[in-house]
């Protein structure tokens, strides 16, 4: 049992080492940097290595974009706990800043094409989990409304507000002004 144990352990860790050497790459030069010639450089282990861990380029981009949902989710959480500002005000803000803070992890959980489906029998649980947290603080503000509905709809804007912001597409130091209007035209 100990060789099993052992076997398994350096399977994870190498798991994860390529996970987050896709990460680290793509955040320093962007995901069209990430190959499989790229990584196995990189964590010097040899392509057929990687491939015993992910079936394609597509499996890792998914092994980033779940830890990143994962991560998304312990940030809304935290926010959620703060104080100051009411909560969806805090978690809208919160979900800008890990966005504008990672964007190569952003693109892999948003932009990037994945298999990875939400509202669905087989949604993997950082997504639950991340979808929660948005949808706890927004529950504060619901009143009658769908609380689903809205915070599909809260999330979509801030999704919108993140992707034109980095787009240059607004006014730069006004983020927080946007997220303030953005809650204010949900509250009851």
């Amino acid at each position: 049992m100990a060789i099993e144990d052992r076997r398994h352990r350096e399977r994870t860790a190498r798991r994860r080492l390529i996970t987050e050497t896709a990460r680290s790459l793509a955040e320093r030069e962007g995901w069209d940097a990430v190959t499989t010639r790229r990584l196995s450089t990189e964590i010097e282990y040899s392509q057929p290595v990687l491939y015993k861990h992910f079936g394609s380029m597509e499996d890792i981009v998914e092994a980033v974009a779940l830890d990143g949902f994962g991560e998304l989710a312990e940030a809304l959480r935290a926010a959620r706990g703060g104080s100051g500002a009411d909560e969806l005000t805090r978690v809208a803000a919160a979900f800008s800043e890990f966005a504008a803070k990672n964007p190569a992890l952003y693109d892999a959980m948003f932009i990037r094409a994945t298999r990875l489906r939400f509202a669905a029998d087989d949604t993997p649980a950082p997504l639950v989990r991340a979808f929660g947290e948005l949808r706890g603080a927004v529950a504060t503000i619901a009143g009658a409304r769908d609380v689903d509905t809205l915070t599909e709809v809260i999330w979509a804007a801030l999704h919108g507000l993140t992707m034109l912001s980095r787009g240059d597409r607004l006014r730069p130091g006004h983020d927080a002004e946007r997220i303030e209007l953005l809650v204010a035209q949900f509250r009851p």
